[in-house]
């Protein structure tokens, strides 16, 4: 086992760095691959676009960034935007329900007693999602195995569990809660290094009792107690000192006092980015779901000017002008926040020194609406940006009502997952889009 390998399997397991002189020679898994890594980020807006603002107006490589899309324009070279892709599930449930929790699973939802818009009621998702899928896959290689496997990330989603506010299935019927407060998350990414205090001062105690026992011991004796005590102090030290020993970089937590509330979804967002940055570079894991709100989500964006709640907003029909614009100005800050967060990955090094996280990282930015007031499922707003899953990027594509599934199956492939469907097989049969 080579010294990197020592320090990352460390790193996953959230150990100490203390450890490595006790690993020399030790077999813990397979060596990494030789394959870059590779991660994956699906991150959910709500309620639809306005098309004629956010598709590029040509195909191909020479193509310009409509008014929602320009944020991105730093990030045109390693952008692919996918027009014509068609959310085909359908069943039970009304369109926001089948769009949200259909929108990583591909398959219907079961039949049920949640009650959704026009009498149209319906279950959870019957199958997995995307993301788990995903992280099962790598958790089960040990080179590509992580502390966490996943990470579900939101940002203002409701207090409530129901299709719209599900997009993460571990399998049928499993619907998995994101994490929306910042607190809550640094506690699940860092929390267990709390008990590193605790620890100390248990240490503590050990030690007076070492040195008790010492005192009372023969000469014999006294020599390997010495030996723990001196062991234990070098625990202390390491203890105490986690910034220079310990394999996990820990960030400082969230700033402390922040009302989970419409508006502080701004800083919420900036909180969940910076936690979600640092458990990628400390490779914690390699997929992750970052939602905000939820599908029917009526955030009051006051920040951008916007009193309306947005999906008031999505409804309005499209000859209000004033309507268009304030929808258009909520789709760019949500653009904006996609820029930030691959921003963010550009400026983070890949924990390996091979260039940074965005190199290694792809960005799925997804709707459950391709338009608000008429509930389409065709034209689903899927943009990727970053250079994780090798495809070409800087490309902006059309397909003619192509099934989301089958770009689900492509980001499956990236991943080495070659199973020949992904949720409802029928939806599968023309195979995975070419994004490569």
């Amino acid at each position: 086992m080579t010294l990197q390998h020592r320090r990352d399997f460390l790193r996953k397991l959230g150990l100490s760095a203390a450890l490595l002189p006790l690993l020399a020679g030790a077999r813990l898994g397979a060596e990494p691959s030789a394959g870059r890594p590779r991660r994956v980020i699906f991150l959910f807006t709500p309620n639809g676009t306005v098309p004629p603002a956010f598709w590029p107006d040509e195909a191909g490589a020479d193509f310009r960034l409509k008014p929602i899309l320009r944020p991105l324009a730093p990030f045109k070279d390693r952008l692919l935007t996918l027009k014509g892709i068609s959310n085909s599930v359908r069943g039970d449930g009304d369109a926001h329900m089948r769009g949200m929790s259909c929108l990583l699973t591909g398959i219907e939802l079961f039949p049920g007693n949640i009650m959704g818009g026009g009498g149209a009621p319906a279950g959870w998702a019957s199958g997995p999602s995307l993301d788990q899928e995903l992280a099962r896959h790598l958790q089960s290689q040990p080179a590509t195995r992580t502390r966490l496997g996943s990470l579900e990330i939101g940002v203002a989603v409701p207090n409530r569990a129901d299709p719209w506010t599900r997009w993460s299935y571990l399998g049928p019927n499993q619907p998995v809660a994101p994490i929306s407060s910042p607190y809550a998350l640094f506690d699940r990414l860092y929390g267990s290094n709390k008990d590193a205090e605790s620890l100390v001062s248990v240490l503590d105690g050990l030690r007076g009792d070492l040195a008790t026992a010492s005192r009372a011991a023969d000469p014999a004796d006294r020599e390997t107690l010495d030996r723990h005590a001196t062991a234990l102090r070098a625990l202390e030290r390491d203890l105490r000192d986690q910034s220079k020993a310990a394999a996990l970089k820990v960030p400082q937590p969230p700033k402390a006092g922040l009302a989970l509330e419409n508006d502080a979804i701004p800083e919420m967002a900036r909180m969940q980015t910076e936690l979600l940055i640092s458990a990628f570079a400390n490779d914690m894991a390699r997929v992750a779901t970052f939602q905000f709100t939820n599908s029917v989500g009526n955030a009051r964006m006051r920040w951008i000017g916007v009193e309306e709640g947005h999906h008031e907003l999505s409804h309005d029909p499209d000859l209000n002008a004033g309507s268009v614009e304030k929808l258009t100005k909520i789709n760019t800050w949500f653009a904006e926040q996609v820029a930030h967060l691959a921003k963010r990955l550009q400026e983070t090094p890949e924990p390996s020194g091979q260039g940074n996280l965005l190199d290694h990282t792809t960005i799925v930015w997804t709707n459950e609406l391709g338009k608000g007031n008429s509930h389409t499922h065709e034209d689903i707003p899927f943009v990727l940006v970053g250079s994780g899953l090798g495809f070409r990027t800087g490309r902006a594509l059309r397909f003619k009502q192509a099934p989301h599934n089958r770009v689900l199956l492509s980001l499956a492939r990236a991943f080495g997952r070659n199973a020949p469907t992904f949720g409802n097989p029928r939806l599968c049969a023309d195979g995975p889009i070419d994004l490569a």
